[in-house]
């Protein structure tokens, strides 16, 4: 997440959501409680006041949720939960973001609406001494110049069939899987929610389009020192609003190998009725053509997204993708992600990187 500073190295977070609790926006919430949640105090959100982040949010297990601020256990920041469409701030939480400047809190914000671009909170906070994080804004102004890439370093990239389907958690959980094995493994985070889990990153999704490749390059430039590196994925190539940022990133990156990320039962777009998903199969052609433009790469397992399935419809969709694609398959959440590891392992040794013990 955002670095404490020196003076305040103990973070004690309220996470924002404000009747936003559904998964798909609410995700910044969620999975910063998820993978942080020992640095929240609680959730501010009036209409689910009373109740716990676990009830309302599925993470997070006894932690509050409060109608205010004021209600709200001893804090140093506010966090703002949600990642809606557009990134805009909705309306009515500008008041909240005031009082939270007014007590005295840092505000983590990844919004595209960015906070400290609004004179009132940026004179408010500089007033009351209290910081303004955009999560989003970046000074990226590089283009790709595909030099000093190591070869060494195993570079592996989440993609998905669609938006929101995973792509985050499983790099954090295949990582997860890989540094219990001992390898040296490091998460690269692409997007606001992952630079706020892992203190680190780029906000792919905000770089001006001409930069994207040369972001993403140096992410991997940045981190290549670890022996495996695992990049988040943004958007899709199917999407038809956010496939520039995921050419872009893929391109940049050059992946030597791909998990491919897919919920089941989705079928549309995510936000665009009627428009139809690929089916997987395509979907591995088209990633792996798009990919070898730039670098040898190929798919070497799926993240399934079982978020809405039963057991038994996760468990068909797993026998699915390995009778048509002949890959593993598993829910990281439901089976764990040591087999997508062990594959991405498998991958590494067949090309001659091979990861040292940590």
């Amino acid at each position: 997440m955002i670095p404490a500073s020196e003076n305040q190295p103990t973070r004690r977070i309220v996470v924002l959501t404000g009747g936003f609790t559904q998964p798909n926006v609410a995700k910044t919430a969620i999975s910063v409680i998820r993978y942080r949640g020992v640095d929240v105090v609680a959730v501010l959100d009036a209409p689910h006041a009373g109740r716990t982040a676990g009830e309302v949010l599925g993470v997070g297990g006894d932690i509050p949720v409060v109608a205010s601020l004021a209600e709200a256990p001893t804090a140093t920041e506010l966090l703002v939960g949600i990642a809606p469409p557009g990134g805009a701030l909705p309306g009515e939480w500008r008041a909240i973001i005031a009082e939270a400047i007014a007590r005295g809190l840092d505000v983590v914000s990844g919004l595209h609406t960015f906070l400290a671009d609004d004179p009132e909170l940026a004179a408010a906070a500089a007033a009351r001494g209290v910081r303004l994080f955009d999560v989003r804004r970046n000074l990226e102004r590089e283009v790709a110049h595909r030099r000093g890439i190591r070869a060494e370093c195993l570079r592996l990239h989440t993609v998905g069939t669609d938006c929101a389907v995973g792509k985050m958690v499983a790099s954090i959980e295949i990582v997860r899987s890989l540094v219990r094995r001992g390898v040296d493994a490091k998460f690269v985070a692409t997007g606001q929610t992952g630079i706020m889990i892992e203190g680190d990153g780029c906000p792919i999704d905000c770089v001006v389009s001409d930069f994207v490749n040369g972001a993403a390059e140096r992410l991997v430039l940045a981190n290549q020192q670890h022996d495996v590196i695992a990049i988040e994925g943004q958007g899709s190539i199917f999407h038809p609003r956010y496939s520039a940022v995921t050419y872009g990133l893929l391109h940049g990156s050059m992946p030597d190998c791909l998990v491919l990320c897919h919920e089941v039962g989705r079928n549309e777009v995510w936000g665009m009725e009627g428009i139809r998903l690929p089916s997987l199969p395509r979907a591995v052609e088209a990633f792996e053509a798009a990919a070898n433009l730039m670098h040898p790469c190929r798919v070497v397992g799926v993240a399934l997204n079982g978020r809405t399935a039963s057991d038994a419809e996760l468990e068909a969709a797993r026998r699915r993708v390995r009778d048509e694609l002949g890959l593993p398959a598993c829910d990281v959440f439901r089976h764990g992600a040591d087999e997508l590891a062990e594959a991405v392992l498998a991958h590494g040794r067949t090309i001659g990187k091979e990861p040292r013990p940590a």
